[in-house]
């Protein structure tokens, strides 16, 4: 948008004529620097200085400004000759009559150097036109010696490289001016308002200002409000002005064009009566204009372009632009109107060049009425965009827009195959096609390649089938091929390598059978973007090298094998992920300076992680190595302002302690370093990493307390996702964290921010985690930004429970199971108003369970079993649908949904005497016979079988027999809400609870037998899990 308006403005600079007349008023303020008119001669000379003082560059002028509509770029100073008449020289115009010089076009002249104060060019003091515009002055400022220019009506200083604050003597001396140009120039401000007011206060003759890109952060809106009435043009794009936008600019009578587009933070409103005028051209797009669109807009009879992309205009789509009959450019696209359009409004519209009417995806409350057949023809159209209004067919005005350069029926459902006419009508002409998630169906037609011109096809997210035609390679202009997620098949065409301009090839999610394109790399030097993901690409890579100027390999989720390809210096994105790769991670590797995303996850390497990583630490912002085979430390890679938000290293075989380079990543937002064999204390200087939102060490060795630095304030206010379980964690729950954990406090506005996936930063790379989520181990492929929970079980934390915890409102999750826990459950848990699963089972609470329990109506699980809690259980319709698992092990608890009855309860007492009070003393002592027989039994062959395999390493199928059993149990444990560990502990829990039910309830006789029996079996292979487990380690340690 940018770049298309300072095009525009730079054109437009052209069609103002440049006013030469014999004599001119001269200035009210005589200038500091004013001089008397210097000699014919001596301007010449001062010109040939001039020219000379700058060196010629091609660079200096860019191609995108000076090349359209006709190459305009040269180096017209080249042709200055000394001894010749200057009134002659490219650029150079002269007073008819007086032969001075009255005008000097150098735009685009590829000059580059710095414009000083003392240069030659401020003697030329008749000068009424000056164009400077599209070179490159970088550093230099607009020099005071501008005042010279008194007569000055013309100045275009854009797109040149000037930086600093917008002098006040422009306006002081050069009171004549009409046309004033300093657009595009990055470094340049206007300080604040009394500087744009003494800017703007004597130009009373102003027509034209264009000032897009210049700093106007300081500047109120307001102050446009005192703009000559005599303006025609205002131009203020990306200005990064904040506020409301003075309404009465609307109404000034010579104003034909306005542009205020890209300025974010801009309010306003349209008038919504009475709008008249010579309106020509309106862009308010990406700006906070709202309220409706007038229906008087439809009386600018004049306006050929309308922009308003991107705003906030809400309401109906107003029916009165089908009377702007000269309109040539409409842009209303991410916009939030509702209603009904009736596509035949624009029928009298015969003018349209470019069409878009494209909303959010994720809003469109706009219905497109589209007939089968109708009056609408569009001879002049060169880019038509409709996507996202549930089309059904293609418009069937399509056929009568031969001129169509460019087509957008995206996100439509569109379906059955592509006509063959479609590809007829435009076969000389269209260049850019998008009709990706359509319903397209059938092969790709070979007649797509009669359409010579075409630069970009994207027909992915639809239902082609069969292979990729081979004539593709015929489309010699061909730039961007985007095929993904369909369901072709086969190999890929060799011929795509005569598409010799082609730098992007995307052909994800589909099943095609190849191994990898290495013919791409024979002649596609253009070639920087591979995407392969989900394919059934196979074999190896690294025997012939890559295109040397990829930026991007995306090979995720396929069978490759073998060594790792070496990407190029140029690689940006390296996604390899869910492959069969093996072998070390090469050092070349670390030559790619511009790295940002390395994904390596779930494949075979081995090795350690190289040293070398730290030389990618500056661009690097997501290292993704999970579930790999690595071992080794941690290395000190870390620096600081690194660019790194997202570190997995999780399910892998790395060990010792925690690098404290970690403290370096400022700007990390997601730590997965569980699974490993990690050690030592808990690392509490990570709490001063500000943006850290994501927190996992499970499974890892750690030890000690949890402890705060005292030198952190608000520690971990950001994090969202708390996970420490599985470690060897000790004493109290870490009240200072939990007390500081903002992000999971407030829900209200993490809802207003609407629902968001971590990592969006990334295009091709979407954060994922590993949680354990009631009871089970789950992936989640992305994060939401409103899942927050805490996993602290399966350590020793002891002590109560805090108060504080009923503070975080937004938690999802709390697990605090398989802990030394005392104390009661804090009646603050009821506050949890969002959580949806607590767990806080396997601990040493006491008392009864909070009433306010009952209020939690998300919870959808609960386990408070194996504690000592008394009481009644609260009933509710959300606490009635929990089972028994939740709540046993605690003998002093009573009522529903357990056996045990609570004081009135409907339940019948046992008789206080019994006639089979004998044979039930009989059942008992069998019970506990069974108990002991078993225990002794499961000893005995746990030892046995244990010390066969130690001595003698056989039988193997015994090992993997045991190995797969342990994880069954394992998978078992997780699915009734015990979290992962010693598989001792868990046996130890289930025997408790079992002698605790045979003492407090006695069952049936076959029951408990039957228990008796289950009990000896789980507790004779808990200790054969044991004693395999060391022998297991004995034994690789042997092989290894």
């Amino acid at each position: 948008m940018m770049e298309n308006n300072c095009l525009y403005l730079f054109l437009l600079s052209f069609l103002i004529p440049i006013v030469v007349v014999a004599a001119f008023p001269t200035s009210n303020t005589s200038s500091p620097y004013w001089s008397e008119h210097p000699s014919h001669v001596s301007e010449c000379h001062a010109l040939l200085h001039f020219g000379n003082s700058f060196t010629i560059t091609l660079d200096a002028s860019a191609d995108y400004y000076c090349g359209y509509p006709a190459n305009t770029s040269y180096p017209k100073t080249a042709s200055w000759k000394n001894g010749t008449d200057c009134c002659s020289w490219d650029g150079v115009t002269c007073h008819t009559s007086e032969n001075y010089v009255i005008s000097l076009d150098l735009s685009c002249s590829w000059l580059h150097g710095t414009l000083h104060s003392n240069s030659t060019l401020f003697s030329l003091s008749n000068l009424r036109g000056l164009n400077l515009a599209v070179n490159d002055f970088s550093g230099s400022l607009i020099s005071p010696r501008f005042s010279v220019f008194a007569a000055m009506t013309h100045l275009n200083l854009s797109c040149s490289g000037f930086s600093g604050p917008v002098p006040e003597v422009i306006s002081q001396y050069l009171s004549n001016l009409i046309s004033l140009d300093l657009s595009v120039n990055y470094g340049l401000t206007i300080e604040d308002d009394h500087s744009f007011r003494r800017l703007v206060g004597n130009l009373t003759h102003m027509g034209e200002l264009v000032l897009d890109l210049v700093d106007m952060s300081r500047v109120s809106p307001l102050s446009l409000a005192n703009l000559s009435s005599t303006l025609t043009s205002l131009s203020l794009s990306n200005c990064f002005l904040r506020g409301i936008f003075p309404n009465n600019i609307f109404h000034l009578p010579y104003l034909r064009s306005l542009s205020l587009s890209v300025n974010i933070n801009l309010t306003g409103t349209l008038p919504q009566t009475n709008w008249t005028g010579p309106l020509v051209s309106l862009d308010l797009s990406y700006t906070k204009f709202h309220g409706l669109i007038p229906t008087s807009v439809g009386n600018l009879t004049s306006l050929n372009y309308l922009d308003l992309s991107v705003t906030e205009f809400t309401g109906p789509f107003p029916q009165s632009l089908g009377k702007l009959h000269h309109l040539t450019d409409l842009f209303i696209s991410g916009y939030k109107l509702s209603g009904t359009v009736d596509f035949e409004m624009f029928a009298s519209l015969k003018n349209l060049r470019h069409l878009s009417l494209a909303p959010f995806p994720e809003e469109n409350n706009l219905t497109l009425l589209l007939q089968n057949d109708g009056n609408c023809s569009f001879p002049r159209l060169k880019w038509l965009e409709l996507p996202g209004y549930n089309l059904t067919k293609l418009p069937y005005f399509l056929n009568s827009s031969t001129e169509l350069e460019g087509l957008n029926l995206s996100g439509n459902n569109i379906g059955g195959e592509i006509h063959e006419w479609f590809w007829r009508v435009w076969r000389d002409t269209l260049t850019l096609l998008h009709l990706y998630s359509n319903n397209f169906t059938g092969e790709i037609p070979s007649s797509i390649c009669q359409v010579s011109s075409l630069r970009l096809i994207d027909l992915s997210n639809n239902r082609l089938d069969g292979t990729i035609p081979r004539c593709l390679g015929n489309l010699s202009s061909l730039v961007r091929l985007i095929l993904g997620n369909n369901l072709l098949q086969g190999p890929m065409p060799q011929s795509l390598a005569n598409c010799r301009s082609l730098s992007h090839l995307n052909v994800r999610y589909n099943e095609i059978y190849d191994t990898f394109p290495h013919w791409l790399n024979a002649t596609l030097y253009s070639l920087t973007f591979i995407d392969l993901q989900s394919n059934k690409f196979h074999g190896v890579i690294n025997e012939i090298p890559l295109p040397p100027q990829l930026s991007s390999l995306i090979l995720s989720d396929n069978n490759f094998e073998g060594p790792l390809p070496i990407p190029p210096p140029t690689i940006e994105y390296f996604i390899v992920s869910d492959n069969k790769f093996g072998g070390n991670i090469p050092h070349q590797i670390c030559k790619a300076f511009g790295l940002e995303v390395i994904d390596l996850s779930n494949n075979s390497l081995t090795g350690s992680i190289p040293r070398c990583f730290i030389e990618l630490s500056a661009s690097l912002s997501v290292l993704d190595l999970h579930a790999n085979n690595f071992v080794g430390l941690i290395p000190e890679m870390f620096i600081q302002n690194t660019a790194l938000t997202t570190i997995r290293l999780s399910q892998n075989r790395l060990g010792g302690t925690l690098p404290r380079s970690l403290a370096y990543c400022k700007n990390l937002e997601v730590l997965d370093l569980s699974k490993n064999e990690l050690e030592g204390r808990f690392p509490f200087w990570l709490e001063t990493l500000p943006n850290l939102q994501v927190l996992v060490l499970r499974s890892n060795r750690f030890h000690g307390p949890v402890d705060s630095s005292s030198k952190t304030d608000h520690p971990f206010q950001k994090l969202r996702i708390f996970d420490l379980s599985n470690n060897n964690f000790s004493g109290p729950l870490p009240i200072k964290y939990i007390a500081n954990l903002i992000a999971m406090r407030n829900e209200e506005r993490t809802q207003r921010s609407g629902l968001q996936y971590m990592g969006g930063q990334n295009q091709f790379y979407r954060d994922s985690i590993v949680v354990v989520m009631k009871g089970l181990e789950i992936v989640l492929v992305k994060i939401l930004t409103v899942f927050t929970t805490i996993d602290f079980s399966s350590n020793f934390f002891e002590g109560e429970i805090p108060e504080a915890i009923g503070q975080l409102e937004a938690l999802k999750g709390l697990n605090f199971s398989h802990n030394n826990l005392t104390g009661i459950i804090p009646s603050s848990i009821g506050s949890l108003d969002n959580v949806e699963w607590l767990d806080l089972s396997s601990n040493r609470l006491t008392g009864e369970i909070p009433i306010t329990l009952a209020h939690l109506s998300f919870l959808s699980y609960l386990n408070l079993s194996m504690n000592q809690l008394v009481g009644p259980i609260p009933q509710s319709a959300q606490i009635d649908t929990f089972k028994i698992d939740s709540f046993d092990g605690n003998p002093g608890l009573c009522g529903h949904p357990l056996p045990k009855a609570c004081g009135t309860d409907s339940q019948p007492s046992p008789p206080l005497t019994s006639p089979k009070g004998e044979e039930a003393e009989s059942i008992h002592w069998i019970e506990k016979r069974a108990v002991l027989m078993g225990f002794g039994c499961g000893v005995v062959l746990g030892i046995s079988l244990g010390y066969l395999v130690l001595v003698t390493g056989r039988p193997w199928w015994l090992v993997k027999m045991v190995e797969r059993k342990y994880w069954a149990i394992k998978t078992n444990k997780l699915k009734k809400g015990a979290a992962p560990g010693n598989p001792a502990r868990y046996f130890h829990h289930k025997f408790s609870s079992f002698m605790l039910s045979i003492t407090s309830s006695p069952v049936t006789y076959t029951v408990n037998i039957l228990k008796a029996c289950g009990l000896r079996i789980s507790f004779g292979i808990s200790l054969i899990l044991n004693f395999c487990s060391a022998t297991r380690l004995i034994l690789l340690r042997k092989l290894f």
